[in-house]
């Protein structure tokens, strides 16, 4: 699962995001999804969403389904 699509995200999913200012190293910060914040079916860099802990990036990985 690569996070693109959003019918595979939802809030408790534990997931590796991209945050913005990581956006050119490519670090991944793990975390459980709160919200999804793209409103489209699909997005081509990854589904935005905020962690519990209010950070904020796209979805790179899916580690639990």
């Amino acid at each position: 699962m690569n996070g693109q699509n959003r019918k595979d995200i939802y809030p408790g999913l534990e997931v590796n995001i991209i945050l913005k200012k990581d956006q050119r190293s490519g670090i991944k910060t793990k975390g459980i999804v709160k919200d999804l914040l793209t409103n489209s079916a699909y997005h081509p860099h990854g589904i935005k969403v905020r962690l519990t802990d209010g950070q904020i990036g796209r979805v790179c990985d899916i580690l639990q389904k």
